[in-house]
């Protein structure tokens, strides 16, 4: 259900702007179906769409964006076939792999591959790799992008396996010169990347075949891989990757004052038309996959698709008028609406970080620019960061010691683990927390900080089986910022400064001060006093382990220092 929140005036304080925005959320999380003479029990059992609008306004939203971002100056001047190997660009608008192909070929074949590997286990602690609820994202994402694809005059070629095995195989079967894809950074990713092009230079395609200029009597296609997951381009960084500062500010400083941000692709109204495919296949469930399929009952239920992201930077920049109160509203913890919630879209590449610059800075022309409308920038700034330092330091992301080769005795205790991952801790904020990342693949930005906290320095477990098992759950879940973040919250990043402690009584009451978030994934606290939610005593389960720092069981402020450093846009 769309809400449009009546916001306060510019006269009002912070605190009452930030209990405004919870309150609403409260008010409208009672469904149009549920009875109203039950609100608390209804409202533990709520959903959220994200985004809130129905699919005739989606749909509607995204033709208008497509109109805003189609071109008729375009021009094609290629010959025969190319392909577009789809990964984690799963859009039309501001694809650059996309155009390119258009306008080298006469034909184009999108493709996307369904690769087996993606839903094996992780590397050290056997989790899943790809949880139920992110495969039904990205399920929801692919026929998505048929649909658009189709809108274009073109389709998308469904194929299960290796795209070392797949391409190559197409390449040949259709006679492609090029395939063009967007570029990784990461080492499964870059040796599946190293493996398809080996396997087209082993292709051979006569002279007749593809748009070669060559002599020789046959060639092989390319892999053309192209950069475009970030908001500023890697070539446009005025360092070279090696000499990325450690410094996050060091690097946002330099890149904003010396770097400009380039333009969305503009792509013709048609990209037809694409080769004669006998069967295109279809779109797998769930259970195909080798997945049981969830459903989310409670919390966000996020929409996959680029048609859902167009639609929530609408709903959020435009039909609500929420961006001018990001920044004071951001650190929230419950409902769709204290943050953008963009980044379950940009990690699979439904939405394009330029895109969302560019409506930012629209934004700020037809109403107003402020601190909220750059922090939004900010964070996208803190996603590309990561990015890039995932090229400069490797495989490093995911040893123990991180980029700096920290030494540090960590256990990996299963059972204590275990308390952690479902949400039994015995620490509400803690086990909410959890147990919203487990029924929806979605945690708030502080959220993630303080169960990153909590497992590292109150339990003193191997940083990694949290970051594996983020890897599982998360529906925005990418790479470079999962574990930047990960390194950074152990204290073994490449920023040494960022290693600090998060006060669990500290942050349950700066950020869930009447324990709404606490009681509504942890029902049974909801016949407690507000102020008793975060701590209950022995109304609730036992704690597993006492605080480092501090105790809470004592509800005054806590003196531990906590920390205040964003994760970055890939989770809000």
């Amino acid at each position: 259900m769309a809400v449009n929140i009546i916001l306060p005036p510019s006269s009002l304080s912070l605190w009452h702007t930030k209990k405004l925005i919870y309150s609403t959320q409260i008010r409208f999380r009672i469904m149009s179906s549920a009875s109203k003479s039950q609100p608390q029990s209804v409202a533990s059992s709520a959903v959220y769409q994200v985004p809130g609008l129905d699919s005739h306004e989606m749909d509607s939203t995204a033709d208008k964006t497509f109109e805003r971002y189609s071109s008729n100056t375009a021009k094609r001047n290629g010959k025969g076939v190319s392909i577009v190997w789809f990964r984690n660009d799963l859009r039309v608008l501001d694809n650059e792999a996309l155009f390119k192909a258009w306008v080298s070929s006469q034909a184009v074949l999108p493709v996307y591959c369904i690769d087996p590997r993606l839903f094996q286990t992780t590397y050290y602690f056997g989790f899943p790799k790809t949880g139920a609820l992110r495969a039904q994202f990205i399920i929801e994402c692919l026929a998505d992008l048929k649909k658009k694809l189709m809108k274009k005059g073109l389709n998308l070629l469904i194929q299960h396996g290796k795209p070392e095995d797949i391409l190559p195989s197409l390449a040949k079967a259709f006679g492609a010169h090029t395939v063009y894809a967007h570029k990784e950074t990461c080492s499964e990713e870059l040796q599946v990347e190293r493996s398809v092009a080996r396997g087209l230079r082993q292709v051979e395609l006569s002279r007749a075949q593809g748009n070669s200029s060559r002599s020789s009597s046959t060639h092989s296609p390319k892999l053309q891989l192209i950069w475009g997951s970030t908001l500023y381009h890697l070539d446009d960084l005025p360092f070279s990757v090696g000499s990325l500062p450690d410094v996050y500010t060091q690097f946002r400083k330099s890149v904003e004052a010396k770097c400009t941000i380039r333009g969305c692709i503009r792509l013709p109204t048609s990209l037809g038309p694409p080769p004669s495919v006998d069967d295109w296949g279809i779109i797998p469930s769930v259970e195909q996959l080798g997945l049981h399929s969830e459903k989310v009952v409670k919390g966000m239920r996020f929409l996959g698709g680029e048609t859902a992201a167009l639609s929530r930077v609408t709903e959020y920049f435009w039909n609500k008028d929420l961006l001018k109160i990001y920044k004071e509203t951001r650190n929230g913890m419950l409902g769709p609406d204290y943050s953008t919630k963009f980044s379950p879209w940009l990690a699979s590449g439904s939405l394009s970080p330029r895109f969302i610059y560019e409506e930012v800075k629209r934004y700020e022309k037809e109403r107003l620019a402020n601190d909220s409308t750059y922090w939004v920038l900010f964070e996208l700034i803190w996603r590309d960061y990561f990015r890039f330092i995932s090229i400069k330091y490797g495989n490093s992301f995911f040893h123990l010691g991180g980029p700096r080769k920290v030494e540090k005795r960590w256990h990996q205790d299963q059972k204590l683990f275990e308390t952690w991952r479902n949400g039994c801790t015995g620490y509400p904020l803690i086990d909410a927390n959890m147990k919203e990342l487990s029924a929806s693949g979605f945690m708030s930005n502080r959220g993630r900080q303080i169960v990153c906290s909590f497992l590292v320095r109150d339990m003193g477990i191997d940083w990694r089986m949290g970051a594996e098992w983020f890897e599982t759950c998360l529906l925005d879940y990418d790479p470079c910022s999962n574990y930047g973040n990960w390194t950074y919250g152990a204290g073994v990043g490449n920023d040494p400064r960022e290693d600090r402690y998060f006060s669990i009584p500290k942050q349950a009451q700066t950020y869930d001060p009447d324990g709404e978030h606490v009681a509504f994934w942890v029902p049974e606290l909801l016949t407690l006093p507000k102020e008793r939610r975060n701590f209950p005593g022995k109304s609730y389960i036992e704690q597993v382990v006492p605080l480092k720092f501090g105790s809470s069981n004592k509800h005054h402020s806590q003196r531990s220092k906590y920390g205040g450093r964003h994760s970055g846009l890939r989770n809000r």
